[in-house]
């Protein structure tokens, strides 16, 4: 529509922010990127919850010598005997360093970032899977993810006989 969306100002960081306000989005100190990054647990959680599955949001203690703690985990197995452990991030398309890559290909911001999850909890615990969950803000989740959440919606939906809990979840 061609509207400004806040008046221009210099961010706490010391970066200009424009008219279309894109700079709250990549800026490490920006309040909303906390906030949607525990809105987006508090959903996986609370999606847990929905299905009877308990689950500890901020673990500590999964790694032995090390600040490292994923979102959160299930306290009971989830597959081949092993509990789910999953960290959440939201990415941007507006990020000078994903731009190259989200203009040629959708959803390409979010499958670099749960590869980056990846890599982080690559050393996790073997009674752990773990499962990135990479959120754009503009739309698209990384694969493994739409597969991890249609599944938590197909237990939610055994358990509250609504076929309709998956679509819910997304």
């Amino acid at each position: 529509m061609g509207l400004s969306v806040c008046v221009p100002h210099s961010c706490p960081c010391g970066e200009a922010v424009d008219a279309w306000g894109q700079h709250a989005f990549v800026c490490k100190q920006a309040s909303g990127r906390t906030q949607r990054h525990h809105a987006l647990n508090d959903i996986v959680a609370r999606s847990f919850a929905s299905a009877a599955i308990p689950v500890l949001k901020e673990p500590s203690g999964v790694y032995r010598n090390s600040i490292k703690r994923p979102d959160g985990i299930k306290l009971v197995p989830w597959q081949s005997g092993r509990a789910v452990a999953w960290d959440v991030t939201i990415v941007t398309t507006l990020a000078d360093s994903y731009l190259p890559a989200s203009s040629a290909l959708a959803a390409s911001a979010a499958e670099a970032a749960a590869t980056r999850k990846e890599a982080k909890y690559a050393d996790m615990p073997a009674l752990f899977l773990f499962q990135p969950i990479a959120v754009k803000t503009l739309g698209p989740i990384n694969e493994s993810a739409v597969d991890f959440l249609c599944e938590l919606g197909r237990r939610i939906s055994v358990k509250t006989n609504d076929e309709r809990q998956t679509a819910f979840l997304f």
